[in-house]
């Protein structure tokens, strides 16, 4: 499965230290398996990691990974 990663996605993961990027990158590279739930409201899917978010969608055999941010903050302005 190819996982392309938007630019704000990247950018909060190199803002965060290297145990918490490696937390995300590897949960991301486990997919389908975690907690994912279908967002209502809008497309895509969420995934759970501890206090992180990451909101991605499916295309085929591509995974787009389009926010990552903590839990209080990704759903504002959706």
């Amino acid at each position: 499965m190819n996982i392309k990663y938007s630019k704000q996605a990247l950018k909060f993961l190199k803002k965060q230290d290297k145990s918490t990027q490696i937390r995300i990158i590897s949960a991301i590279n486990a997919l389908p398996a975690g907690d994912i739930i279908k967002l209502q409201g809008r497309e895509g899917y969420r995934l759970r990691i501890g206090d992180y978010r990451v909101i991605f969608d499916k295309h085929g055999e591509v995974l787009i990974i389009e926010k990552i941010d903590n839990r209080g903050q990704i759903y504002k302005g959706a």
